[in-house]
């Protein structure tokens, strides 16, 4: 019976059954125009940034139509959030944010208190960039037989 045990106990610790990852919460992404049904749920809303607003104390970004007519606004407090970016760079850009919906004024919105909520979907190329010149001193690129950049 003593040998039953130990093997029993011998194998718990050696099989291990892979278990949930809790860490690893997936959220159903939905647009602006469906928010509202899913006030109290914690979602990611995605949508174009088409109006940023600052006040002294709270940012508004407007998603995909200007005030009065946004059907889903993101909030920022300032003081209670980790957002110091310059908001009006995020104008015109497609953004998610990840966050429990709230109904304020028979609006959706979602008050970011985080950076981690807010995802900038595409990011432009600047065009404004210097172009980099190479040195005059330095050596011309080794040929390579098969023309493909090396890997270091």
């Amino acid at each position: 019976m003593r040998a039953f045990f130990a093997i029993l106990i011998f194998l718990a610790f050696c099989i291990r059954l892979p278990a949930a990852d809790t860490n690893a919460l997936v959220l159903a992404k939905i647009g602006t125009g469906d928010a509202a049904r899913y006030n109290g749920q914690v979602m990611t809303v995605t949508g174009r940034v088409a109006q940023v607003t600052i006040r002294p104390k709270v940012t508004f970004l407007n998603l995909d139509q200007p005030f009065p007519n946004s059907p889903f606004t993101v909030v920022i407090f300032h003081g209670h959030s980790s957002f110091y970016g310059d908001a009006n760079a995020l104008k015109g850009k497609n953004i998610e944010i990840r966050g429990k919906i709230k109904n304020y004024n028979d609006k959706p919105e979602i008050a970011l208190d985080s950076t981690n909520q807010l995802t900038i979907l595409d990011m432009p190329v600047s065009t404004n960039a210097p172009a980099v010149l190479p040195s005059t001193n330095a050596p011309p690129p080794a040929a390579s037989a098969t023309n493909l950049p090396e890997i270091m």
